[in-house]
């Protein structure tokens, strides 16, 4: 059960780290909470995204994931779904004026369980990511080293448990950041009109994309 050679191994981290260092909606959502409101704020951020994967790595492990691939319906209702709420949090970010909206005035962020589940649906509503779990993992399946739905599981797991070595860094560096401009509403303006300008374009972006 789950024996891998090094070999395995090595790709399969490799892989991880590569992809999780990419950059991507994901985390410019995380990113953006962390600048504009701290520490907090950011960590509730990643862990609704890092829930929202966990569903995905569920969803490719059970083949629900394959719908969307073979399902031209599918993929499209999820893909405008997604890109609709991207373009939604950007407005909100913009008609913020740095003092509401998306991300509230220096010091006030959204309530975490809020946050929590804008994270979650900011990756779930991404189909590319379901399919990119689907045409990913299987790749690291090894006949004989247990069921393909365990082994799914367990690769799947483990790209978060890269993420949990990468990411948490980047929202202490942000919050750090954060920290320093707290009391400057100038520069939250100027934080919330860039984010709304980087989900409007990534919302663009998933509208235009295909399979």
């Amino acid at each position: 059960m789950f024996d891998y050679s090094f070999a395995h191994w090595l790709a399969f981290l490799s892989a991880a780290v590569l992809l999780n260092l990419s950059p991507g909606p994901d985390i410019a959502f995380i990113l953006g909470h962390t600048m504009r409101s701290g520490k907090r704020a950011g960590f509730s951020a990643l862990f609704g995204v890092w829930s929202g994967a966990c569903l995905h790595v569920l969803m490719a492990a059970l083949g629900l994931s394959a719908i969307l691939a073979a399902s031209a319906v599918a993929f499209s209702t999820v893909k405008w779904i997604g890109a609709a709420y991207l373009v939604w949090l950007g407005i909100q970010a913009l008609r913020s004026g740095g003092g509401d909206g998306l991300i509230k005035a220096a010091g006030e962020s959204l309530p975490v369980a809020r946050i929590y589940r804008q994270g979650i649906l900011v990756s779930l509503l991404n189909p590319k990511v379901a399919i990119f779990f689907l045409a990913f993992l299987p790749q690291f399946v090894v006949e004989g080293a247990g069921p393909a739905w365990a082994q799914l599981m367990l690769h799947g797991g483990l790209i978060i448990v890269v993420a949990a070595f990468i990411e948490p860094p980047l929202v202490l560096l942000g919050g750090r950041l954060a920290d320093a401009i707290r009391h400057n509403q100038k520069v939250g303006l100027w934080l919330d009109r860039g984010l709304g300008a980087l989900f409007l374009a990534l919302g663009v972006r998933l509208a235009l994309s295909s399979r």
